[in-house]
């Protein structure tokens, strides 16, 4: 039989005697931690997705699909994700490695093929830029 697998979009796998379902959300979250991951990647998603993810996280629930918006076919999936980049990081560099890091991940752990990858670079973190703001928040005049 052929192996393939079934996501939300309804598609039958059967192997083994057995089918297995694979949710797009699952795939969004195995993209978002791989994106993650690569070095020069400081956050997911816009300045909206991070307000709210900091928000989760301050309650003890992270969103590790926040950035990443993906379309999954019977056999491929395609996905969009959006990073905030270190400075001085070279933007192209980290968006062809989290290009790279999400196509494997998405290859192994999921087992479908990569249709394409979008990488949006949102923003640019600059260190001690939010420091200072918060400095001068708690200074007394």
């Amino acid at each position: 039989m052929a192996d393939t697998i079934t996501t939300a979009t309804p598609t039958t796998a059967k192997k083994d005697g057995g089918s297995t379902v694979i949710v797009d959300a699952v795939v969004a979250k195995v993209a978002g931690i791989a994106a993650a991951e690569v070095p020069g990647v400081h956050a997911l998603g816009g300045g909206a997705a991070r307000v709210i993810g900091n928000i989760r996280q301050a309650v003890g629930a992270k969103d590790h699909a926040q950035g990443v918006s993906v379309e999954v076919g019977e056999t491929e999936v395609a996905a969009d994700i959006s990073i905030q980049v270190d400075y001085p990081e070279q933007l192209q560099r980290v968006a062809s490695n989290v290009r790279a890091a999400v196509s494997q991940a998405i290859t192994e752990l999921v087992g479908m093929k990569v249709a394409e990858i979008n990488v949006t670079v949102v923003d640019v973190f600059i260190p001690g830029e939010d420091d200072e703001e918060q400095v001068d928040d708690t200074r007394v005049n």
